[in-house]
């Protein structure tokens, strides 16, 4: 890997390596502990505070929202003093929620730390930790980002199970003072480390690099806004349709005529999602990041086609999770490759929190959207409907390529870069999806 320039000067490829590496640690630990987890432990402390199920999970659907709502602030926060240090601070404010939550007397307490978990899941995740490695390694993150996305994608493999472990034989409390100890003794020290690097370069390196702007930044910030508008508005349209066929896919290939055969299609998802991160990481590592986005916003609307055409043949249903995962994973990637591509260093962090915290506030809304869809309309004008969306994300990437090509270069700090079922159920369903479409 070759030396890369990042905020805090050179960076060796064995440096950068570490550096994913260590941050891939930090949310595979996470996801899993501030996501994953919940659909495990959820039952128990449904038991413990006297709440149904369904009131809990409502209560993790709003948490979701609150921490989307942080997002831009913490950008913010990024961009001026370092994806290292909010990270650092992010591990004990995770590990501090996590005890709250553990040591919660009642429902108020609970659903308070709930939310308190999910402010702090905002300081440690994606939305951070791509900001990171552009801090690290400046414009050559793009692949460093596919690498991250690879590792991070294991995360519910890993822990759903060792969650269903220690739910075994702790109570969902104790199972919570572990995994703030996981935040506390494994991903402190790492993102302290990532703080370090920067650090070399002094307080004022991510200030100045967020100063460089091109020359004519008058002349073309309406285009500038038009491209940030637009790249909300596209991963927002793919973030509808991924939330919304996922929260419903079992029922929904039921309903269609598999059956039985609805778990195995179910079960190619994940594995997909992992593949076409291998294959961007393999034969893709050429492709633009705008035109992996359009590729990504036109796999699902694709599956989709492919689903209502050809079911109930099993074919046709494994198609279509295979496609759907395929898109659903290159998505994930590009959320963070396109912003830096379009817009540059400068500010990227506050970007990418803005894009994300609308797109996460949809993707919340959208089973409950969906539902009234299926209940009003039916299945198959349902899905023809949600593909609909799926074709116009891709035609707003493709718009977004095409004004990109009259964006002058981008000049930031060390390059140069020429932007090139309805019901109290549902908050169940939502909450488990939202864990599933952060990622």
């Amino acid at each position: 890997m070759a030396e890369a320039i990042g905020a805090a000067g050179p960076v060796s490829g064995r440096r950068l390596l570490g550096v994913v590496a260590g941050l891939g640690l930090t949310q595979v630990i996470g996801y899993g502990t501030l996501y994953y987890s919940f659909s495990i432990l959820a039952a128990g402390m449904a038991a413990d505070i006297g709440w149904s199920q369904d009131a809990v999970y409502g209560a993790f659907s709003a948490a979701l929202l609150a921490g989307a709502l942080i997002g831009p602030r913490c950008g913010r926060w990024v961009d001026r003093h370092g994806a290292g240090r909010v990270m650092a601070l992010g591990s004990v404010a995770a590990a501090a929620a996590l005890v709250a939550c553990a040591i919660a007397p009642g429902p108020l307490g609970l659903a308070l730390g709930l939310v308190a978990i999910q402010v702090a899941a905002s300081f440690v995740l994606y939305e951070v930790a791509f900001p990171a490695l552009v801090q690290v390694a400046g414009f050559g993150a793009r692949r460093s980002i596919t690498h991250l996305t690879l590792i991070a994608g294991f995360a519910s493999t890993l822990f759903w199970p060792a969650t269903a472990t220690l739910r075994d034989h702790l109570t969902w409390r104790e199972v919570y003072l572990v995994f703030a100890a996981l935040h506390l003794l494994l991903c402190l020290p790492i993102h302290l480390w990532l703080r370090s690097l920067a650090r070399a370069a002094g307080p004022a390196a991510f200030a100045a690099a967020a100063a460089m702007v091109p020359e004519d930044a008058q002349a073309q910030h309406q285009n500038r806004r038009t491209l940030l508008v637009l790249t909300t508005a596209g991963f927002s349209l793919a973030g509808f349709v991924s939330s919304a066929v996922l929260v419903h896919m079992v029922p929904l290939l039921g309903a269609l005529g598999l059956g039985t055969g609805s778990l195995l299609v179910g079960s190619l998802f994940g594995p997909a999602q992992v593949l076409s991160r291998f294959l961007t990481m393999t034969v893709g590592r050429g492709a633009s990041p705008v035109g992996l986005a359009i590729v990504a916003a036109g796999l699902p609307p694709l599956a989709l086609g492919l689903l209502l055409l050809g079911a109930p043949a099993l074919a046709a249903a494994l198609g279509f999770a295979i496609l759907f995962g395929l898109g659903s994973g290159l998505n994930s990637i590009v959320r963070g490759t396109v912003p830096l591509a379009l817009f540059g260093r400068a500010g990227y962090a506050e970007r990418l929190g803005w894009i994300s915290s609308v797109v996460h506030i949809v993707s919340a809304l959208a089973p409950f959207l969906f539902a009234a869809f299926m209940e009003r309309l039916g299945p198959a004008p349902t899905l023809w409907l949600t593909a609909g969306f799926g074709g116009l994300a891709g035609l707003v990437f493709l718009e977004i390529r095409r004004l990109s090509k009259r964006t002058p270069p981008i000049v930031t700090g060390d390059a140069v870069q020429t932007a090139g079922s309805n019901g109290a159920s549902g908050f169940r369903r939502a909450a488990l999806t939202a864990c599933l479409h952060r990622r």
